[in-house]
Formats: structure tokens, sequence, C-alpha cells
């Protein structure tokens, strides 16, 4: 999410994007962020920030111009039913990278069962009016959510859900997602 913002708005000059490791014993990551969680960002004046919510809204004013900007209850309800997927789709692919062995069948199926309830929720609704227009904060959040496919080959929330695969054609075609895809599989 981070990384579109950065091209969304043209920051590539001003954010140098580094390849973390994390999960690894003293990854020299750690020394930069002691959580070891990713994105983070390091400002200007050396201050870290973690939490994708918080830096891509941190990017989006950075140049006086906040684009990405949602305001109302009906847009925030959205944007934390995106960021629950999201934020489960993540569970459920840190689960799947563990060795075989170790994975939760429980967590697995929660996780799976999860995604699928928000794709019928989301098949209703994309047609809110936050969903159209320029790419806002709840669009960002839902378009990285449906990308996760492309990290998890047992997420299919595509067939039974037309509506939503045709609101996320063209935002999957924009240059900043094209450009930020995670690999296949």
């Amino acid at each position: 999410m981070a990384r579109i913002v950065m091209l969304e708005k043209g920051l590539e000059r001003r954010v140098d994007v580094i390849v973390a490791k994390t999960r690894s014993a003293g990854s020299p990551y750690y020394e930069i962020n002691p959580s070891g969680r990713v994105p983070y960002l390091v400002r200007d004046d050396g201050v870290g920030m973690e939490e994708s919510a918080l830096i891509c809204d941190y990017l989006d004013q950075l140049d006086g111009e906040p684009h990405f900007q949602i305001s109302g209850w009906d847009a925030r309800r959205l944007e934390a039913l995106a960021r629950s997927m999201l934020d489960g789709l993540a569970v459920w692919g840190r689960e799947l990278a563990r060795p075989e062995g170790e994975r939760s069948p429980t967590v697995v199926a929660h996780e799976a069962d999860r995604a699928m309830r928000m794709a019928e929720l989301w098949e209703r609704e994309v047609g809110n009016p936050v969903m159209g227009g320029e790419l806002n904060v709840v669009q960002l959040t839902l378009g990285c959510a449906l990308g996760m496919e492309a990290r998890n080959p047992h997420f299919h929330w595509r067939p039974r859900h037309p509506a939503l695969c045709a609101w996320y054609e063209p935002i999957e075609a924009r240059p900043s997602f094209v450009a930020t895809a995670p690999p296949r599989g």
C-alpha cells in the first residue's frame, strides 16, 4: 500500500524503498525497526513510523496536497471492512508460509472462510459511491486485499463476484498496482 501511494503521489525521488528481511534471527532490519513489521518508514528527521494506514496517510500529506483522504462514517466503515479483509488475508498467507507440519488447520480454515465472506460482502458494497471516482484509501486497501490472490493460490475470490471483478479490473491495471504487484504463487 505504501509503495502504491508513493508512486501515485510521484514521491519516488523522496522515498528510498529497501527490501527488508524479516522473520529471520539477527536480521539487520531489526536494528532499524525492532518490531520487525513492514512497512516501516523513517522520516527525514530520523523518526520511524510503522503501520500501513499511518504511512500511507503521511505520504499522502507529504506534498501538502492530500489525495487519498476520506470523510464520513460510511467511508470509514468501508475502510475498516477493507482493512479487515486485508488483515485476514495476511494472516492466512503467513500461516500458509509456515512449514506444512507447523500450520494450524483451524487458522487456515477460519481465514479462508473469512476471505470468502468478505468477498460476498464486497460484491454488495462495491457499488457504494465511495468505491467510485478518484482513488482513495478505501479503494487502495480493497485493491491490495484482492491482489493478495497473487500470493495465495487458494484465494479464489473472482468466481461468483462479477461486480467485484468489474470494479477491480481498472484498479489492478493502474501503473502503481502493476509496478507493486506481488509475485504469483
